[in-house]
């Protein structure tokens, strides 16, 4: 089938102090989004927020419903992100075409029929990351490059975490119901991402890393800040993140990550900041 899918469910703090490592894994870690010629889906019940990728080849891949959403199209209630990751691509948009290079991304609002998946060339293929949360109104299609997010540029190099971060679908750059997304990259000789780490209670958050360099990783840090886990991480693999639990990770060399929210606010500094030193 060209379009799969598997559903997470919630899991408390108080589980997940009992997982071992494989547990903390299965929960939380998505390993296998982008797979050629298919459409991959996690539909979880934070938010019933959602993370996919799409890697069209040869063929064309269609934008397609999945039982969970007993609907008749995709977008019927819903809104959906995509920042594509790969080699350039085109999305047709019912009958609208938008040409997304390396890093670009699209907002497609509810209602939109027909979302068509499409790489410029095969062998270089886009990879198409995407994000949706329900809609309860339809906005408009917004394609926002690399170069017109709202760029903020945050830590320093002396506290090895020195990056910025490219708010991209966004409240002032696009009109959406809930869904927030943008692209934190860190520069050469910082490792740490969303330090001093934070909570926010009202919105739960999706992590997919990316740029990480061969024989390199990623260690992804969530819990509670008293209560912290950890989960190793490789290039293209995502993390979900509980509203209760903290989102920051530290790579052995520097990388990129896509972070995608949904939940009650739209505020994006509405946050509980965990202090450093408090840390467990």
């Amino acid at each position: 089938m060209a379009t799969t899918f598997e559903t997470r469910y919630a899991s408390s703090p108080q589980a997940v102090k009992k997982y071992d490592t494989q547990e903390l894994r299965d929960e939380f870690l998505v390993p296998d989004l982008m797979q050629t010629g298919k459409v991959k889906w996690v539909y979880t019940h934070y938010d019933r927020y959602m993370a996919g990728g799409a890697v069209p080849t040869e063929t064309n891949l269609k934008l397609k419903t999945i039982d969970p959403l007993k609907s008749e199209f995709f977008l019927e209630r819903r809104e959906i992100g995509i920042i594509n990751v790969g080699g350039d691509g085109i999305i047709y948009v019912d009958g609208e075409t938008y040409k997304l290079s390396h890093k670009d991304a699209l907002y497609i609002g509810s209602k939109v029929r027909d979302v068509v998946f499409k790489s410029v060339d095969a062998k270089n293929p886009a990879k198409f990351y995407m994000n949706s949360a329900p809609a309860h109104t339809s906005f408009p299609t917004v394609q926002v490059s690399k170069k017109d997010a709202n760029k903020i540029e945050l830590g320093s190099l002396e506290t090895a975490n020195h990056r910025t971060v490219n708010q991209m679908i966004i409240g002032g750059i696009v009109q959406t119901c809930q869904l927030q997304m943008g692209m934190t990259e860190l520069k050469k000789g910082s490792v740490w991402n969303t330090m001093p780490a934070h909570v926010h209670d009202r919105r739960m958050e999706i992590y997919y890393y990316m740029d990480i360099m061969e024989e390199q990783a990623v260690c992804h840090f969530m819990g509670e800040p008293q209560e912290t886990r950890h989960i190793w991480m490789q290039n293209h693999e995502a993390v979900i993140s509980p509203p209760w639990s903290i989102h920051s990770g530290s790579g052995t060399s520097n990388y990129t990550f896509i972070w995608g929210m949904a939940g009650e606010n739209l505020d994006y500094n509405d946050m509980d900041v965990a202090k450093i030193t408090d840390l467990r």
